[in-house]
């Protein structure tokens, strides 16, 4: 079994566990702020993750959303991003919606993504160089859209706030429509899906953009940072995903005038990574 198999594997296998587990009391905790949840279910999926990778490559690393791998500082040899519940409010509140998301990479290249509806039984991935798949359909290429066309998804608490409404309000305004579904994993899954034409967020983590990196640009998306810089798995970002055209659209006549700020905010958010 190829790393590629094997990382579908235990996705398949975390996520038979999740839902097997529903009924189970949940023990909720806070970390950052009061809606930066996690759960004992988070926390007993990371371990399960790991405990199958460590057993099968014990020389391959792991960074995983709750706590494990917090030294690793270089992405020489094979390297492990998890995210046991991307979407852990929801998880909590409406028990779907959620995913689990694994990007594994090889000396800092792209290797395999697997993002994994747990609820709707939906495994998208990809190996690095030979397509993106739902299940076993591959996806086929996006195509290029107009913002004026397209549906994108963003979080509404970004078009509250004083420093980033006026950049990101007039992106909602211009689009078809706009969506918010709570769970990173599953923006770009539904970005390469092209069910959406765009997701763009501030301050993702590694561990919640991983996976679909790998699996988007498998179908020519454009994954960047609201600079227009690469993503790396070691640190954290914004991010623009979109197909070529409407990247290009949102980057050059969105979010350029107000490239001094967006890099202001990332001196801020992102300078001690």
């Amino acid at each position: 079994m190829s790393i590629y198999q094997f990382a579908k594997s235990i996705a398949l296998l975390a996520g038979q566990r999740i839902r097997e587990e529903l009924s189970q009391e949940l023990i909720i905790e806070t970390k950052s702020n009061p809606n930066d949840l996690v759960t004992n279910m988070d926390k007993a999926t990371e371990a399960f993750l790991v405990s199958q990778i460590n057993e099968q490559y014990p020389d391959h690393r792991i960074i995983g959303e709750e706590g494990h791998g917090q030294d690793v500082t270089d992405t020489e040899g094979y390297l492990w991003v998890i995210d046991p519940i991307d979407g852990t409010l929801n998880f909590v509140h409406q028990q779907q919606n959620f995913a689990i998301s694994i990007g594994i990479f090889y000396n800092g290249e792209k290797y395999a993504g697997v993002i994994y509806d747990v609820m709707n039984d939906k495994l998208y991935h990809a190996e690095a160089g030979h397509g993106a798949y739902l299940n076993d359909q591959q996806l086929p290429a996006l195509k290029d859209t107009k913002l004026v066309t397209s549906i994108i998804s963003m979080n509404p608490n970004w078009l509250t706030k004083e420093r980033t409404r006026d950049m990101y309000v007039p992106i909602v305004q211009a689009a078809r429509s706009s969506r918010s579904y709570g769970s990173a994993a599953l923006d770009f899954a539904y970005v390469a899906l092209g069910i959406i034409d765009s997701y763009i967020t501030l301050r993702l983590h590694p561990w919640d953009f991983s996976g679909g990196l790998i699996i988007a640009e498998e179908v020519g998306a454009v994954v960047s940072n609201q600079l227009g810089e690469k993503l790396d798995p070691l640190h954290s970002n914004s991010i623009l995903v979109a197909n070529p055209g409407l990247h290009q659209e949102l980057l050059n006549d969105y979010l350029g005038p107000y490239r001094s700020r967006l890099s202001e905010i990332h001196q801020g958010q992102f300078s001690n990574r």
